[in-house]
């Protein structure tokens, strides 16, 4: 299987040997490792990870997820110190669009920890001729258009 991080990106990995490994304890080693590894997370529906990536000091008490293919594609922007901006990719509706984060992260104990991000979220316009985000590889107007 694509990791769910590698989707829609050129040379994809298979989730055994790019996120998978994180999910089953592997330290991130560093922050954009950590990012991607939680958004797979996301989209498999592993809360327990997700908790356990998520700083003590701003982390939510209760958190239930639920796999979620509504997630398309996860771009990383910029990736700098200890932050990570990035833009996350999703089907709303049937619109598409994209949650863009830059998200802090520290590392303590040996461990990178996700600890907040600054979000926004807004619609996405493809022109006829961009590949579709759907994940079908067609241009967008012979798509979903």
């Amino acid at each position: 299987m694509i990791c769910p991080c590698q989707r829609q990106q050129a040379n994809p990995r298979v989730y055994a040997e790019c996120c998978e490994p994180f999910h089953q304890g592997v330290t991130a080693p560093t922050p954009t490792h950590l990012m991607r590894s939680r958004f797979s997370a996301y989209v498999l529906g592993l809360s327990q990870y997700v908790s356990e990536s998520w700083h003590a000091s701003t982390r939510p008490s209760d958190l239930q997820l639920t796999p979620d293919n509504n997630w398309l594609k996860l771009d990383i922007v910029k990736a700098q110190g200890t932050q990570v901006h990035f833009s996350a990719y999703f089907n709303d509706d049937n619109t598409f669009a994209a949650l863009e984060e830059v998200s802090d992260f520290v590392f303590e104990g040996d461990r990178w920890f996700y600890v907040n991000g600054k979000t926004e979220t807004h619609t996405v316009s493809l022109g006829r001729n961009d590949v579709c985000l759907c994940g079908s590889g067609k241009k967008f107007k012979t798509c979903c258009a």
